[in-house]
């Protein structure tokens, strides 16, 4: 018996030397990563946005590929770097069968993948029932990482094209490619512009003023100006496309005001350089240039009616779209302002017109949080973290919460200390109702 053993295992042990080494399973090929852009809906309009996103991420290197929603198996998702959805409806609601499949689909784990959410139907999408905004709760829900908030609109609108553009570069794409969709500039002219951060350790911040050539226009508290960076005369009256692609930024002034101002904080590359448009804002254009501009209305940053409280959350240049909310607010009104920047000596932004709206009663509450001030950095979600008791008052009594800054940081963290604080669902029926609007970028 043992003599039989040894030679069976002699017979396997030659066996194996014969065969072929298995390849072992963490070096076998596999695909590699990439940004999926999934279309669903109306093909005339869904498929040429998505096939042009995708389009423009590889000219700028970036693997990407072109899906239809009822294509996109779960094993997919294992080799998508980022989600980029453009859905069209005819009215927003359950008109799309493959989509509202993909819905009710049990997904795979899908925690801390990147996504964004284009949506357009041909009328104005009701946020309750609008399937771009239930995507963009379910994702959430399934803990995928927003690279914006969901872009709802109607077909045909250029300036939502613009905004999807800018969502490019968060996943790789290129920031200087041209509009696929450019405004119809007018021309301002740049009467002012003042370094507000002077000595300050982070990038230089500017206030700058800007008035128009034409008739006022009016526009309401959390609009947005699209900006050409670069000569007037490139962009306005062009024929076609102009040469560079517009910059966006919120508004930080009223019309009563008499122009446009703007908080604009320098931008580098990663080579160093300064970004295009704040280099043109901040640097090339000087005061009594022409400077050629769209202005946008946001109504996902709309102001709540006067009786409603706002939380008004921000850092860096995010203090200007919060400055136009507190302006129109009425004095009296229930207003807490929640403001993080680095150190109190040099980065107190706007802190002259904070002071005044605490004395004058526009602001009830005001906490500026500085990150550097203390042994230990301190950030805004910190602050709400601590604060707990008092944020769940002022959601009880129907406040409204604001955000303006940045993205991936600030918003994010607020985000996530939000979500923990009144739960997921709480916050998804904010967003719903027009009570949770953010400007973040």
């Amino acid at each position: 018996m043992i003599a039989a053993a040894l030679a069976l295992l002699t017979l396997i042990f030659r066996q194996m030397r014969r065969a072929p080494a298995a390849l072992p399973r963490a070096r076998r090929p596999r695909p590699d990563k990439a940004v999926f852009v999934i279309w669903a809906g109306d093909e005339s309009d869904a498929s040429p946005i998505a096939t042009r996103t995708a389009q423009s991420l590889r000219s700028a290197g970036v693997a990407s590929r072109l899906v239809a929603i009822t294509d996109l198996s779960d094993r997919a998702f294992h080799f998508a770097s980022a989600l980029l959805f453009v859905i069209s409806s005819r009215d927003g609601q359950q008109d799309i069968d493959e989509a509202e499949f993909f819905l009710q689909r049990e997904l795979p784990a899908i925690a801390g993948l990147p996504y964004a959410v284009l949506s357009l139907t041909n009328l104005l999408p009701d946020p309750k029932e609008d399937y771009g905004s239930r995507l963009d709760r379910r994702l959430r829900l399934l803990g995928a990482m927003p690279l914006s908030d969901s872009i709802e609109a109607v077909k045909g609108d250029a300036a939502v094209i613009r905004r999807w553009q800018q969502i490019l570069p968060l996943v790789g794409g290129s920031r200087d490619e041209a509009d696929w969709a450019a405004p119809d500039y007018t021309p301002w002219r740049m009467i002012s512009r003042e370094r507000i951060n002077s000595g300050s350790d982070g990038s230089p911040i500017f206030h700058i003023r800007l008035e128009s050539e034409e008739d006022l226009p009016h526009w309401e508290a959390g609009a947005i100006v699209e900006i050409y960076p670069g000569p007037a005369e490139d962009a306005i009256g062009t024929i076609g496309r102009p040469p560079l692609p517009h910059r966006q930024y919120s508004i930080a002034s009223l019309p009563a005001d008499g122009g446009i101002e703007m908080v604009v904080r320098e931008r580098h590359t990663a080579t160093g350089q300064l970004g295009l448009g704040s280099s043109w804002m901040c640097e090339m254009a000087q005061p009594g240039q022409r400077i050629a501009l769209r202005l946008r209305e946001n109504p996902g940053f709309a102001a709540p009616p006067d009786e409603i409280p706002m939380i008004l959350i921000g850092n860096g240049s995010g203090i200007a779209g919060l400055r136009a909310h507190i302006k129109a607010r009425p004095a009296g009104t229930r207003n807490w302002l929640i403001f993080g920047e680095r150190n109190s000596a040099h980065d107190c932004l706007m802190g002259s017109e904070i002071a005044h709206w605490v004395a004058t009663g526009h602001l009830e509450r005001c906490d500026l949080i500085f990150s550097r001030d203390g042994p230990e950095k301190r950030y805004v979600c910190h602050h709400i973290a601590e604060n707990e008791g008092s944020f769940l008052d002022w959601v009880l009594a129907d406040a409204a919460i604001f955000v303006c800054g940045n993205l991936h940081g600030m918003a994010t963290d607020v985000d996530t200390e939000l979500s923990r604080i009144l739960g997921r669902d709480v916050l998804d029926a904010m967003i719903a109702d027009g009570r949770y609007r953010r400007d973040v970028y």
